[in-house]
């Protein structure tokens, strides 16, 4: 459905983006809709064709700023706004995020932050009044807001407090305060290459991770970097990349890969030399899936159906990338922290039980098994692993080595599976550091 305050973009230079920011804003905080959805496919917001490369650009980083920042945003306007933010107009809501962010987080001069954002409300019937207000606020804020930012004394006021509680509880607060600030930071893209990372490195005037992971600074649309077009990386958290290395030698084994789609590990499992069935109950994802192994020249038999219905003959290796919260993906989907609640997490794991379950049936005697999640809630890694390992007598953990993952060995846990956080991988560029949550573990069937 088209957002209802869309309309064309006016000759003012950046308003258009601002407007689109604005209506995305609304979507993930009030419509529960996430970025994707609305950046991308068929559902996504119509005004997107209009703008410029650079204007969307600007306006995806407008948003994921302020997603990231919101705790902070909500701490320095309560500050500005002697009567609280107003209720009765979400666009004077929007504007006043837009606006503020620009200032004190984005390299827009000050005045055309404040412009832009008195331009937004006076374009909307309900928040016109508060024109006035929101250019002394914003005003007021470019003066003050490095000194009320500074009051905040710790990056998880920006994260939902019964995240924060949990994470407290797993890691520790120390930890937590660390994978609070590491989030904060806009990440950088990860590669993962077919050959020669350190030839891509410089090419992508990047670097080459221990793990063989490329990460460069570079932003903008990805389908214009070199080497896309031919097929020589596909993106993937530098996280991501780690359950598929897992398996070891894998040349002409059989896999199946449970909840394959969009493919970034499937693509790892193809260039193995397994013989991959990639299976995701999407039809739209199994299509973008075959699409990207189409730019990369790899083969999978792709199947659309539910992994839990599935069968299949005995594979040699399972690897399931079981649906999750996704809390270790906030630093990359910032929209996750305000859509997901701690509700969630019980039908995921019963979910989760399910499929681990399936994947056991799936595997040949001494076949082996990779369960992993990009969610840092023990109850979807740790005891869940835990809870197989007791019902399923036929199965046995593998612990990973640190030969497994390029001697990071702070990535693996006390019983040898692997865990990362937002903090690891630290760098002297925060903006350089840092990787998804991911776990994973190895398990053998007797």
């Amino acid at each position: 459905m088209k957002p209802s305050r869309f309309v064309p973009p006016t000759e003012v230079p950046g308003l258009a983006a601002r407007r689109i920011a604005a209506d995305i804003l609304d979507g993930v905080l009030h419509k529960r809709r996430t970025l994707d959805d609305q950046l991308e496919g068929a559902a996504a917001h119509p005004g997107l064709k209009t703008l410029s490369d650079r204007d969307r650009a600007l306006m995806r980083r407008l948003v994921a700023t302020i997603l990231r920042r919101l705790g902070t945003l909500g701490h320095v306007l309560s500050r500005l706004l002697d009567r609280g933010v107003p209720t009765d107009a979400p666009r004077a809501q929007s504007a006043l995020l837009i606006g503020a962010a620009q200032i004190l987080w984005m390299d827009v001069p000050d005045h055309a932050a404040v412009d832009l954002s008195v331009r937004l409300v006076q374009a909307d019937r309900r928040a016109a009044k508060y024109a006035g207000l929101i250019n002394a606020v914003l005003r007021r804020c470019a003066r003050e807001g490095e000194a009320l930012i500074a009051e905040v004394s710790s990056a998880m006021i920006d994260l939902p407090p019964w995240l924060v509680a949990r994470w407290i509880a797993a890691y520790g607060e120390d930890t937590a305060k660390a994978m609070a600030t590491a989030i904060g930071f806009e990440p950088p893209l990860d590669l993962t290459v077919k050959s020669e990372p350190a030839g891509w490195a410089t090419r992508l005037h990047g670097e080459a991770l221990a793990t063989g992971t490329v990460r460069t600074p570079l932003q903008g649309p990805i389908t214009m970097l070199p080497g896309f077009s031919d097929g020589q990386w596909w993106v993937q958290d530098a996280a991501a990349a780690l359950p598929a290395r897992l398996f070891g030698e894998l040349n002409g084994k059989s896999v199946a890969d449970l909840c394959a789609a969009p493919g970034g590990k499937t693509a790892q499992l193809a260039q193995a030399g397994a013989t991959v069935t990639a299976i995701d109950r999407s039809p739209a994802r199994v299509a973008r899936l075959k699409d990207n192994f189409g730019r990369l020249s790899f083969a999978a038999t792709t199947v659309v159906a539910d992994a839990t219905e599935w069968s299949g003959e005995p594979f040699d290796a399972v690897l399931l990338d079981a649906p999750c919260s996704s809390t270790g993906t906030i630093r990359r989907h910032p929209d996750v922290a305000w859509l997901k609640n701690e509700a969630d997490i019980g039908a995921l794991v019963a979910l989760q039980k399910r499929l681990l379950q399936k994947s056991v049936s799936l595997l040949k005697p001494g076949g082996m098994l990779v369960y992993c999640t990009c969610s840092l809630e023990p109850e979807e890694g740790e005891q869940a692993i835990e809870a197989l390992l007791s019902s399923e007598s036929c199965m046995t953990r593998v612990p990973v080595e640190p030969s497994d993952v390029a001697g990071l060995s702070e990535l693996i846990t006390a019983k040898g599976d692997l865990r990362t956080l937002p903090s690891h991988l630290p760098h002297e560029d925060p903006k350089l550091g840092g990787l998804d949550g991911f776990y994973a573990a190895r398990l053998v069937k007797s």
